[in-house]
């Protein structure tokens, strides 16, 4: 009776997500989510797979993992491990035995120890955040199977962006691994106090006298009034009571925790922006043709979704209500190192990978996901109006009182470094002055 429960419990939320993304217009032109032929690091890595000139080594640990990350070129010291069973295989989540995620700029992947498949996600131009797994038993010509279903009952809601997308959640976790989800859970990204960040993933780094929810398992079922997380802080390694031997690394990097949150707020963005303005354009052009309509221009409702979408994706790429640090903080894999050498760098050796972690995250407030491929390929409509946006509130301090964060000597740098590595983009903002 419980097997045929869950049966048609999972049914029915398989049924309710096709209704809510139909309902959305995920599902109908110009998307077509489910579909649309899916164009992105996996497929290409599929394509080379079939082909035979990736070669995936097997190990009788591990599974695919390692192949799959050296393909896809995912470091390994970006992994975060999370003990909450919030995930597909959370039967197998334990604080014992956490999943593993392991990122780049376009693709997250997730391993749990005996897992049956991998997970993976990654950033797609067209269809925003496509989901695949990745069976670990041993195949002539492994598979990544596409997921349009299961993986959307969690990773596509408000929390979301209300598209297909990426998702960090911060709850109270008890000794199973189970969520205690009456004391509350955080959706975190890089505008969540830290105080309300990690609760059931483990961190390890040093962050002075800042607190967090890392590291912290709950030992009855009832989350106290008041917190004491203070065994929590400052961890230089993982509890000894986690199966280190499960996993290709004993850390989870705090700095590599702050990239990520910033990370998936900024794809999911992305995804919005991209969905809104080739839902809205269709939109437009039925609209028109019905009001016989013959000039080329879009309708003011048109402008303003574009502009709506666009504007909150200029907010998320300058940091705009970012947690402010209050303390230096460190990470114990080296990831901070090895992400900011990946540039590109100005002429000055200035990137938007270089870190601060004294004060705020980044040196230059402005999300290197302005070179990923999903933001290069966003509709040119969209593109022009955040390009115009980034060039008003960055050389002529627009919206002075929301953008004060960035001081003139940031707006200054942050132009120059944009000059220099997005040419194309920033070719009428050369000679020009911030002041």
């Amino acid at each position: 009776m419980r097997t045929i429960s869950t049966c048609l419990c999972l049914a029915l939320a398989i049924l309710t997500g096709k209704m809510l993304r139909a309902a959305e217009g995920f599902d109908l032109p110009p998307v077509s989510y489910s579909s649309a032929a899916a164009e992105n690091p996996v497929t290409a890595l599929q394509t080379r797979i079939d082909s035979g000139q990736a070669a995936m080594n097997h190990d009788d640990r591990l599974g695919y993992l390692q192949s799959v990350l050296d393909e896809l070129k995912i470091p390994v010291d970006s992994q975060v491990l999370v003990f909450s069973q919030t995930s597909l295989q959370r039967h197998l989540i334990t604080p014992e035995t956490p999943r593993a995620i392991y990122f780049n700029d376009d693709v997250y992947l997730g391993y749990c120890n005996n897992g049956e498949v991998l997970e993976i996600s990654t950033a797609d131009s067209r269809l925003g955040t496509v989901f695949y797994t990745l069976n670990q038993q041993r195949a002539g010509k492994p598979q990544m199977i596409r997921q349009t279903d299961q993986c959307l009952q969690c990773h596509h809601s408000s929390r979301t962006e209300s598209v297909p997308g990426h998702l960090v959640r911060s709850l109270f976790v008890g000794k199973s691994g189970v969520p205690i989800y009456s004391g509350g859970s955080y959706t975190v990204d890089h505008t969540t106090p830290l105080e309300n960040r990690w609760g059931g993933w483990y961190v390890t780094g040093t962050h002075g006298d800042q607190k967090h929810l890392g590291n912290l398992v709950v030992p009855t079922s009832d989350v106290p009034a008041t917190v004491d997380n203070s065994t929590g802080h400052n961890q230089a390694e993982v509890p000894a009571s986690v199966l280190k031997s499960a996993y290709l690394s004993p850390h989870s990097d705090l700095v590599a925790h702050l990239v990520l949150d910033h990370q998936v707020l900024v794809h999911n963005r992305i995804t919005r922006a991209s969905f809104t303005t080739r839902q809205a354009l269709a939109a437009d052009a039925e609209m028109r043709k019905i009001l016989g309509e013959t000039e080329d221009k879009l309708l003011d409702s048109t402008v303003r979704r574009i502009e709506n979408a666009g504007e909150d994706l200029v907010e998320a790429i300058l940091f705009v209500d970012e947690a402010r640090l209050t303390s230096p903080v460190t990470g114990t894999s080296g990831f901070r190192e090895s992400f900011s050498r990946r540039g590109p760098c100005d002429s000055k050796g200035r990137s938007l990978r270089d870190f601060d972690l004294t004060t705020r995250m980044f040196k230059h407030p402005c999300s290197y996901l302005i070179g990923s491929e999903s933001f290069r390929k966003l509709p040119a409509e969209m593109l022009r109006f955040v390009w115009s946006r980034l060039h008003g509130v960055l050389v002529n301090g627009d919206d002075a009182k929301k953008y004060a964060h960035l001081s003139a000597n940031d707006r200054k740098a942050i132009v120059e470094i944009l000059v220099e590595t997005e040419p194309e983009s920033t070719a009428d903002w050369r000679g020009v002055s911030t002041e």
